[in-house]
């Protein structure tokens, strides 16, 4: 079957779905693959849920006319995403980075949506299956997307690009994460100027924060950009921080057509960058800027980022989602200048650092040496393979246990580390 025909029957079941145990009437499941799960031996089950079609890549017994075989499931979805995009004209916006493209994802839909019909990506749906998820989850009305790319080797976001086609970008930033995969620094920010070379291919616009020199040595090939900034550099829109206890109150002080605060509901001063940005392609949009104001504000981080929590009568910042050096270390510094009498550090360890792991575990270790803190506790990963002097827990269900049995009060925590540690536990 060709992809036209493909296309002709996703037209009429314009629902995809890849795991069976979400199944609904008339969905489109594509039985993929991968180490340890074959989805071609739940296609049939994928049908009796109430699958109209399913999509496999290995001989089926029983010759179901429902049952649609193809040389490759994921290459097969990834060619019918792209044929799908193909279809719009409407502005695609790519956002990639190694911190703050989720939340900074979050923000722009806030933004666009609330003047346009906004698809975007859902949760972190961010890979070589999510990508193409997203693409086709792209309804007729559509005015705008903007979809999430997450990378952690050279040549993703390339592969990314072909089927999301995008016309605007933004790289949030190219810091230390998936230093193993990249191969460095140098690494990350050629991985991550793939994006840059595709717009700058084909006649895209990229948003770059002025304020990071280091882009615009990525963004060599773009010729159409719109720079955002703090203060006296040359962003269209420029912003500050007016204060952060707890949350983030930002002032727009160029761009707009009066100058706005934004009093949001994120925690860190590491969040103005996402904060400008989501400015910056409302105002490039032509999103009123009261628009703009109020869906900043109303956005409320979720999912482990940056989450303000209230325990009895303790104070959590939880930002377990995810943690890299350079993440690590803006959350470390952000936390250490918070007014708060007694503070506590739980740090989970961070993943796939490759050889340069044990000495940016190290710098962390530093780092924290610097500041006075009630205590510290530090969780699993290469953390266990330093001479620290901190209280150390295997995995986050140990220290679960400890922090069960202390009896704070009236104490701030910073609970942070990568997904793997599922730091999140220690408050379930």
């Amino acid at each position: 079957m060709s992809i036209q025909e493909l296309y002709k029957l996703f037209i009429q079941h314009p629902s995809v779905q890849t795991d069976t145990r979400k199944i609904k009437q008339g969905d489109i499941f594509f039985a993929l693959k991968g180490p340890n799960f074959n989805g071609n031996r739940f296609a049939l089950q994928a049908l009796e849920t109430g699958a109209a079609y399913a999509v496999v890549d290995e001989e089926i017994a029983g010759g179901n006319a429902q049952i649609i075989t193809v040389t490759d499931t994921l290459e097969t979805l990834q060619a019918l995403a792209k044929y799908h995009r193909e279809q719009f004209t409407i502005p695609f916006i790519a956002i990639t980075g190694s911190n703050g493209k989720t939340t900074s994802k979050e923000l722009i839909f806030a933004v666009l949506s609330s003047h346009y019909k906004t698809y975007t990506t859902q949760g972190n749906l961010n890979n070589h299956i999510g990508v193409p998820l997203t693409l086709l989850s792209v309804k007729a009305d559509a005015e705008v997307a903007v979809i999430e790319m997450g990378a952690n080797h050279q040549k993703e976001i390339e592969g990314y690009c072909v089927y999301t086609q995008p016309t605007h970008g933004v790289i949030t930033n190219a810091g230390k994460a998936h230093l193993e995969g990249f191969g460095g620094i140098e690494g990350v920010r050629k991985g991550k100027a793939e994006l840059y070379d595709y717009l700058g291919a084909h006649d895209g616009t990229a948003f770059i924060f002025d304020d990071y020199d280091y882009l615009w040595g990525m963004a060599k090939q773009v010729q159409h950009f719109v720079p955002y900034s703090t203060p006296g550099l040359k962003g269209i829109v420029q912003g500050k921080i007016i204060s952060s206890e707890p949350f983030l109150l930002v002032a727009i002080t160029n761009g707009l057509k009066e100058n706005l605060t934004i009093q949001t509901q994120l925690v860190g001063d590491y969040n103005l960058p996402n904060v400008l940005c989501a400015v910056a392609i409302g105002k490039y949009f032509n999103v009123p800027d009261e628009k703009i104001k109020v869906a900043i504000e109303n956005y409320t981080p979720s999912n482990s980022r940056s989450q303000l929590l209230h325990k009895d009568s303790n104070t959590i910042i939880l930002d377990a989602y995810n943690a890299n050096p350079t993440s690590m270390k803006a959350a470390i510094e952000n936390f250490a200048h918070l007014h708060a009498p007694k503070k506590i550090l739980m740090l989970g360890g961070m993943m796939e650092l490759g050889a340069e792991s044990i000495g940016e575990h190290e710098n962390i270790i530093s780092l924290i040496k610097k500041y006075q803190w009630q205590d510290v506790v530090l969780v699993g990963g290469d953390f266990a393979k330093i001479d620290h002097g901190f209280t150390f827990f295997p995995d986050s269900l140990k220290a679960k246990e400890w922090f069960a049995h202390q009896g704070f009060e009236h104490t701030h925590f910073l609970i942070k580390g990568s997904r793997s540690m599922q730091m999140e536990r220690i408050l379930e």
